[in-house]
This record gives C-alpha cells, sequence and structure tokens, in this order.
C-alpha cells in the first residue's frame, strides 16, 4: 500500500471506526490521463461501511468521506470513488 493509500485508510479509520473498509489503488487504470501522476496513487476507490452512516442518503454519507479526506483531495488525490454503506444495508 503506498503513502496516500495508507493516509486515506487511517483517516478513515479514525472517523468512522468502519467494520469493513477497503481502499483501492486504480492509478495504473489512469496513466497517460488527465490528473494522472507519474508515481501513482492519484485515484482511488474506497469501499467502507460504518454505523455513522446508518438513515443518511448517499449524497450525506460522500461529503462525510469527502470531509475526512479534504487534505488528499485538494493535493495528491485527482479521483476518488466512494461506496459508502450503512451498517443496516
Amino acid at each position: 500500500m503506498g503513502d496516500v493509500a495508507a493516509r486515506i485508510e487511517s483517516k478513515l479509520q479514525k472517523a468512522f471506526t468502519p467494520s469493513t473498509l477497503s481502499v483501492i489503488d486504480d492509478s495504473h487504470l489512469h496513466a497517460g490521463h488527465a490528473g494522472a501522476r507519474p508515481g501513482g496513487q492519484s485515484h482511488f476507490t474506497v469501499e467502507i461501511t460504518a454505523s455513522r452512516f446508518d438513515g443518511l442518503t448517499r449524497v450525506a454519507r460522500h461529503r462525510l468521506v469527502n470531509e475526512a479526506l479534504a487534505e488528499e483531495l485538494a493535493g495528491p488525490v485527482h479521483a476518488l470513488v466512494i461506496r459508502a454503506r450503512a451498517s443496516t444495508e
């Protein structure tokens, strides 16, 4: 796991104490595209399940994840796919 992926995982663990969390570096799929960096670590998919998302809309869940990762989204992360699920789903 790269440095950026490790930071993403750490921040999401701290913010949501998820029951499941997967951080996938998809950068290799975007090589040569806009926002791709030579070293990768620019495009990610996050799959997260947490009780914090219970009762929230998909948009509200995404906003919470985006807020937790604001520093990464302002810097090294060009694209983030979020699959945020409530613990009741």
